[in-house]
Formats: structure tokens, C-alpha cells, sequence
């Protein structure tokens, strides 16, 4: 219980304005099981004195509190389910809310502690098992050891000796719903990890739909997502087999507190022990209430228990810390796009051996144009995510405008650089909406020029409906090409002080690709370009070219330069130039 108080004491925070209608709750159900306690007693009391030969306006007076009680109870019944659901799904609503803020918050290395199948599952499945937990907590977890307080202090002030009965059904319910739960939850815990590897599934087969059919893997697909789905069914199944147990044991109990009562509380009855019918009929009734509490008291435990696992991932998210935490006095502006690399090293993991950059030295001015070739696997791409701050530098510094990129503000950081990578993602909504990802506030003309420059204008002009063209899902109604302008003029729609172009026109032709480094060049003037490419035609005009290879700078130097000085500039250049390498087909 210790280890599981900090994960409680977190999930509590999430209820803050569902305060109210959760203490209702809990009101609401204790008035109810008060009067279903009471309701017995008065019936039991009504037949002994109907019995007895009672007058009919002492009928009435009883019947009509027992009218009255019902109807209390009823509308604590129902108000309790209304307050319940409340708070219950305000709460979800909150854990989410929290986890999607939370990783709004982490870095790249926080994601990669996370698959996002995983993180998909704990906001829908985990958070579903918490809202159920939560639910039941404020109702029937108050509701049922109420019951079965109440109940078996009215069935000894009721029944006396007849409630002897419980001491051996009781013990009986209790010993065997726990050894039923325990051998439930194993099963149910392997449960949830299996889910990860089910939305894994199903995320890759819908993102990569279009290489599943090229190579005519469908059936393999559905093998893999088969064995997942029956491995979660069997552990579903088997544990569901050992629950269902619960009905059987609560039928026996019953059936057993039923027998004993009328058997012995008939003897005594004509024996003329003290025991009569009302109270005959009043133990049966609260003997129905201690055993159907128990019942509950069991379901809210496994469902605890299950949703324990449940909360605890929940929490692993929660719990997570940034990497990069905000400086206590943060820069809020970027003075300009000047980037310095002071002997920098970086390494993805504090546990990797191997560094993916080494000892980069490295200056750039403001307005530079910079080139960055190299093989696969070079670290091109690492070395960009280092200047938003994406990654932090595992040695050394990495400076922008002058300024350690860890001094800044995040958010501020970011404005300040524009990033467009070779899989960039459009979303769901119109070109308009896509485009105001750079700059919210964009107006039609200021949209329209970005998209010149991006050499995206004309086909977008070519669509019946121009700029409000709907894009789909992740712009599958877009070409590769298409989709890469788009990025590159939702790029410039922020203004941004450095423009990075990781490999962002491999998709279109050496022509446009010329095209829009122009355009940077008359419009942007001012910007820091840093430009990755497997062209070198992309970037031969640039001020600076660097040549990477296994994580440090090769070479360094203008287009003539490096043809003169790097053996692996000078090799990539003769088989694109002589090869055709460079062009598209």
C-alpha cells in the first residue's frame, strides 16, 4: 500500500474542480445505504404487526414511511449516478488532459523512453481502467462496506442467534472471491503490455499502408495482428473463466444463508423462541445485503487490481521529467541567426559507447547559406536537431545569436527556427489551416507569397478550390513533392531567423529545387539557410559547404574548394555529374 500511496496521491490531483460533485457522491450513497438498511426493519416490523392484527391507519402510517424511505433512497440513487458519472468523467478527462500536456513537455529522448502505440493505450485503455476504478471507488466502494456494516448490525439487533449464520458464510464468500481474484490478475496485468504491441501493430499497418500493399505483405500483416488479438483473448478468456467462478460461490452463499434461516428460524418460531415471521423475513433480506456487498466489494477489487497496472503507467508518464528543463532566467529574444558549435560531442543515450557527433567546431554567420552532405548514417540530421534545441549537446555548446541555446526559452528558441524535414506531415484540414501552422495571424497575400517562393502557388492555384483545399490525414492526397513545398512555405510563414532544409527537396526536381533557393536568396536575404541534401547541385551555390562522415566534419569549404581539397566531395560530385546521380527520375 506504501508504494502505491505517491501514485494515488498524483491520480488525486486530477479531480481538482470535480471536488464537489465527488463528495456528493459519497453523501448521496451513504444516505441510500442508510435507508436500505432501515427499510428491512420497518417491513419486518409491519408484518408483525399485521400479524398481530394491526389496525389498517397503523398499516398506512407504516406503508406510508416505507413509501417515503423508497423514495429517498431513489433519489439518492439517482443523484448519485448523476454526480458519480461526473466527477468520474471529468476526472478522465483531466488524466488525459495532464498526460497530453505532459508530453507536449518532453524531448525527443523523453519519446523514446515511450513507443507512441504505448502512449496511444495509456490515454484510451489505461485511462478508461482508472475512470471505472474512480467510479466505482466513489459509489460502490462506499456503497458496499456500508451495506455490510449496516446489514449485519440490523440482522444481530433483528435475527439474535439466526445471525450466527453469517459467521460461517461470510468467511466462506471472503477466503474464496480472494483466492479467485489473485489467480485472476496475473493474467489481466500481461494484459495491457499486450495491448502496446497491438496498437504498434495496427499504427504501423495504417502508417505504412502503402508498403504492406506494394509488397503484397497483407497476409502477413494479419498474421501478426491475429496471434496479438487471440494472445490477448486467451489471457482475457482465462481470466474470465476464473472470475466467473464468483457467481457459482455467491449463489452458494445465499442459497446456504437462505436454507439456514428458514430451517432454524422456522423451529424457533413455532417453538416460540422470540423468532417470528417479520424478523425471519428481515434476516433474509439483510443476509441478500452482506453477501451482494461481498460480491461488489470482490468486483471493485479486481477491478482495483487491474486498474493498479493501469495507474501505474499512467503515472510513469506523469512522473516523467523533461530533459530539458526551462532556465530559471530564460532570453526571450534571438538577436539573430548566427549559430556556433564549440567543440561539440552528442550521443543519443547516456549509455550508448559510440558518440553520433564528435568534437564539432563549427561557425556560421547570420544570413549564411550553408550546404551539409554526407552519407547515410553521417549525422546530418543530428547535428541540425541540436540548434532548436531539440537534443541537448551531450559536451560542449551550442550558441545562437550568441547565446548557449540552454539559456533561452524553449517556445522562444523555436519561433526563432524553422524546420522542414524530408517526412514532414501535413494535417487534417485545409492548405489555409496548414499554411497558419507558421504564422497564425498569415494573411491570404502573405500565405500566397510564402507559397511562391516555395514553388507551391501554381498547383495549389490549380486545385478547384485553391487554398482551401481539404488535406487529408497526413496529406495522401498531396504528392511527395507537393507536400514538401507546402512544409518549406509553412516554413517561412514564421519569419524565422534559421531555416533548416533537412534533405526537404529530395521529392522534387533539380529545376523547382533551383527555383526555390532563388527565391531565398531575393526574399530571405537575412535568414541563416542551412540546407542537407544528397545533391550537390542543392547546395554547390551555398557560402559554406560541410562535409560529414561518421559524425565529424569531414571537410569544410565553398563548392571549388572542396573539389579541390576532399577526396569524398570529389567522389560524390563525378558519380552524380557523370553518373547522372543528382538528377530525379
Amino acid at each position: 500500500m506504501n508504494e502505491r500511496t505517491p501514485m494515488i496521491k498524483r491520480l488525486a490531483k486530477c479531480i481538482r474542480e470535480y471536488k464537489t460533485p465527488t463528495i456528493l457522491t459519497l453523501i448521496f450513497i451513504i444516505g441510500e445505504a442508510i435507508i436500505e438498511a432501515l427499510i428491512p426493519f420497518i417491513t419486518a416490523d409491519l408484518v408483525n404487526q399485521i400479524k398481530a392484527g394491526a389496525e389498517m391507519s397503523l398499516i398506512l402510517q407504516r406503508g406510508g414511511i416505507l413509501t417515503v424511505l423508497a423514495i429517498i433512497s431513489l433519489v439518492c440513487g439517482a443523484m448519485a449516478g448523476f454526480t458519480c458519472s461526473k466527477a468520474s468523467a471529468g476526472f478522465a478527462k483531466n488524466v488525459r488532459h495532464d498526460i497530453f500536456e505532459r508530453v507536449q513537455t518532453f524531448t525527443f529522448s523523453n519519446i523514446d523512453k515511450f513507443s507512441s502505440s504505448s502512449l496511444v493505450t495509456r490515454m484510451t485503455t489505461d485511462v478508461n481502467n482508472v475512470q471505472m476504478s474512480f467510479m466505482m471507488l466513489i459509489r460502490m466502494a462506499i456503497r458496499s462496506p456500508l451495506m455490510f456494516l449496516f446489514s449485519v448490525i440490523m440482522a444481530y439487533v433483528m435475527g439474535g442467534a439466526l445471525a450466527t449464520c453469517f459467521v460461517i458464510v461470510v468467511p466462506v464468500l471472503v477466503v474464496g472471491l480472494l483466492l479467485i481474484s489473485r489467480k485472476a490478475m496475473p493474467a489481466f496485468r500481461r494484459v495491457f503490455k499486450k495491448y502496446d504491441r497491438l496498437n504498434e501493430s495496427i499504427e504501423e499497418n495504417v502508417r505504412a499502408m502503402r508498403v504492406v500493399k506494394g509488397f503484397a505483405r497483407e497476409d502477413y500483416e494479419k498474421e501478426k495482428f491475429g496471434k496479438e488479438a487471440d494472445s490477448i483473448c486467451m489471457d482475457f478468456t482465462r481470466a474470465e473463466r476464473i472470475v466467473a467462478l464468483n457467481t457459482p460461490l455467491m449463489q452458494f452463499c445465499m442459497y446456504f444463508n437462505m436454507a439456514f434461516v428458514l430451517l432454524v428460524g422456522s423451529r424457533m418460531a413455532i417453538e416460540g423462541s422470540g423468532v417470528d415471521v417479520g424478523q425471519i423475513s428481515a434476516m433474509i433480506t439483510y443476509g441478500l445485503q452482506i453477501l451482494m456487498s461481498l460480491m461488489m466489494l470482490s468486483m471493485i477489487y479486481v477491478m482495483l487490481t487491474m486498474s493498479a497496472e493501469s495507474a501505474q503507467r499512467i503515472v510513469e508518464v506523469l512522473e516523467e521529467t523533461p530533459d530539458m528543463p526551462q532556465p530559471e532566467h530564460p532570453v526571450t529574444e534571438v538577436k539573430d541567426g548566427s549559430i556556433d558549435f564549440d567543440h561539440v560531442s552528442f550521443k543519443y543515450s547516456k549509455n550508448a559507447k559510440k558518440f553520433a557527433l564528435a568534437d564539432i567546431d563549427l561557425h556560421i554567420r547570420s544570413g549564411m547559406t550553408v550546404g551539409i552532405i554526407g552519407g547515410t548514417g553521417s549525422s546530418k540530421s543530428s547535428l541540425v536537431q541540436l540548434i532548436p534545441r531539440l537534443y541537448d549537446a551531450t559536451e560542449g555548446a551550442v550558441r545562437v545569436g550568441g547565446v548557449d541555446v540552454r539559456q533561452y526559452d524553449i517556445e522562444q528558441l523555436r519561433g526563432a527556427v524553422a524546420m522542414v524535414l524530408q517526412k514532414n506531415l501535413l494535417f487534417s484540414g485545409t492548405i489555409k489551416e496548414n499554411l497558419r501552422w507558421g504564422n497564425p495571424n498569415a494573411t491570404d497575400e502573405e500565405m500566397q507569397e510564402a507559397c511562391r517562393l516555395a514553388q507551391a502557388d501554381d498547383f495549389v492555384r490549380s486545385f478547384p478550390d485553391g487554398y482551401d483545399t481539404k488535406i487529408e490525414q497526413g496529406g495522401t492526397n498531396v504528392s511527395g513533392g507537393q507536400k514538401q513545398r507546402l512544409c518549406i512555405a509553412r516554413a517561412l510563414l514564421k519569419n524565422p531567423k534559421i531555416l533548416i532544409l533537412d534533405d526537404s527537396t529530395s521529392a522534387v526536381d533539380t529545376k523547382t529545387d533551383a527555383l526555390i533557393r532563388a527565391g531565398f536568396r531575393q526574399y530571405i536575404p537575412a535568414t541563416t539557410k542551412i540546407i542537407i541534401a544528397q545533391r550537390i547541385a542543392s547546395v554547390q551555390d551555398a557560402d559554406l559547404i560541410i562535409v560529414m562522415d561518421n559524425g565529424r566534419i569531414s571537410a569544410a569549404g565553398t563548392h571549388e574548394e572542396l573539389l579541390r581539397s576532399s577526396t569524398i566531395y570529389q567522389e560524390v560530385y563525378e558519380q552524380q555529374t557523370n553518373g547522372n546521380g543528382g538528377e530525379d527520375q
